[in-house]
């Protein structure tokens, strides 16, 4: 089974149900909720999404939404060790190179993001959520 970590830029697109984005993250949300792939995310990522959110929506409606979405995703967690990494690595971005250590260290099998070029020394497979539905139908099996 697919242990996918998501970046925060697709959860917030599936939480802030973004148009043109919100789609595909549904689909692979849904898989999760049958059974058929595990979520992660990192603990970091659930401040920002807040943070983005209630930008457009009250801070109530934001933090149920997060409650939801808490029950099918496990949270990994920010660590000292995940920060010094994040501080040592070559990552151009301190917050990918915070969620990259958080995929490894939680066991992901592959991170789902829509900016795949912010991973691109990463050595676990990079999909975004439309590439990884995609793989997904190629291989019904899995």
């Amino acid at each position: 089974m697919d242990t996918l970590f998501l970046d925060t830029n697709v959860v917030i697109d599936l939480l802030g149900e973004r148009e043109d984005f919100y789609d595909a993250i549904a689909k692979i949300v849904s898989l999760a909720d049958k059974g058929k792939v595990k979520l992660t995310v990192s603990a970091l990522t659930y401040s920002t999404v807040f943070y983005v959110l209630t930008r457009f929506e009250s801070k109530e409606i934001v933090k149920e939404k997060i409650r939801k979405f808490k029950i099918i995703a496990k949270t990994a967690d920010l660590t000292d060790k995940i920060i010094d990494k994040g501080l040592a690595s070559k990552f151009t971005d301190f917050e990918d190179a915070l969620q990259y250590y958080c995929a490894l260290k939680s066991g992901s099998s592959m991170i789902l993001t829509r900016n795949e070029k912010d991973f691109k020394s990463s050595e676990i497979p990079v999909f975004n959520p439309n590439e990884y539905l995609s793989r997904l139908l190629s291989n019904p099996q899995r």
